[in-house]
């Protein structure tokens, strides 16, 4: 007897070549859920807006699987955090996992996931990468990301990050609860605190299609969580302000003793040049920080919804499956 739910969240962007392979990985993972612990899976697929066949052959396919599935698609690509925001919110198990749909964090680690949390081990599981067997270039960008994201953003982030987790329904409540504009995901999970186990593992090769987690979206991505968990830009902002002064200080001594002594040829030139220069570029950067806290103060007043789901469909066990199960 089936004794409680684990909902899996799959955002989908550009990943029509995977989706044969995930499937299946998906019904065995919906087998060794519901034989080891009498769990039934349900799998929450949110296309967030793919160019590609991803959703047509989802909606192909879903009907005719061995497990419970929701199809969701996002009336244009919202990103891949709006897209988990929606899955975990329709998702309605006592458990909810998080996984990529480029099958690069191995499925099983689901397994692991749902037997910590059903023991009550732990509120949120997040998979910790130990290794992952991706291009050098892939690898060093990676890890100069993460790096930053630790000292400038979340000291208890793990070293090359977090891409996937699982968590109980009191704490999906909870994160749900935050609903902050342009902000971090995985920054929201570890702010949220609450009991954590970390579970180590392996990333994969990519097999299908080209990531969509470009060097243009990594650099939003980390400006978005410095500016929703830290204060580190104003401090910045003060310290280089302190600088200036303690340097304008000598500055303005030198430019007086030089035009005493007749060393300034046209009177205030220099001194004038050399101070504008390093004032304005400190004030610009002083404007630029400030508006970036500014601009995401407004945003976060408008009260938008983060996605907009344009179509929605649920499919249960097909009877075939149902029958076998018995």
């Amino acid at each position: 007897m089936l004794t409680a739910t684990f909902s899996l969240v799959i955002p989908v962007y550009m990943n029509e070549g995977s989706i044969p392979d995930l499937l299946r990985a998906i019904a065995a993972l919906a087998d060794g859920m519901r034989q080891r612990w009498g769990i039934a899976l349900e799998a929450v697929f949110v296309v967030d807006g793919s160019p590609d066949r991803s959703f047509a052959m989802l909606s192909e396919r879903l009907p005719h699987v061995g497990f419970k599935s929701q199809l969701h698609l996002h009336a244009r690509n919202f990103g891949s955090f709006a897209a988990i925001r929606t899955g975990l919110g329709v998702g309605e198990g006592q458990f909810f996992g998080v996984m990529a749909a480029d099958l690069q964090e191995p499925p099983e680690l689901m397994l692991k996931f749902a037997e910590l949390l059903q023991a009550d081990h732990c509120d949120v599981a997040v998979g910790v990468r130990s290794s992952r067997a991706d291009p050098w270039r892939s690898k060093l960008a990676s890890t100069i990301f993460w790096r930053l994201y630790r000292r400038f953003v979340l000291p208890e982030m793990p070293f090359n990050g977090v891409d996937v987790f699982a968590c109980s329904r009191t704490f999906r409540d909870h994160l749900m609860a935050l609903e902050e504009a342009h902000s971090s995901l995985v920054g929201l999970v570890y702010w949220l605190g609450f009991r954590r186990a970390e579970v180590p593992y392996e990333r994969r090769a990519r097999e299908h299609g080209k990531s969509g987690w470009t060097f243009k979206k990594k650099v939003k991505y980390l400006m978005d969580s410095v500016f929703s968990f830290t204060d580190l830009p104003i401090r910045m902002l003060t310290v280089f302000g302190m600088l200036g002064l303690f340097i304008s200080i000598p500055l303005a001594i030198g430019v007086i003793v030089a035009r005493v002594s007749g060393l300034i040829a046209v009177p205030g030139y220099a001194a004038t040049m050399v101070a504008v220069a390093f004032f304005g570029a400190i004030n610009a950067l002083g404007l630029g920080v400030i508006g970036s806290y500014a601009w995401r103060t407004y945003e976060n007043t408008k009260s938008r919804p983060l996605s907009l789901v344009r179509l929605s469909s649920r499919f249960g066990v097909p009877a075939a499956s149902r029958a076998v199960d018995r």
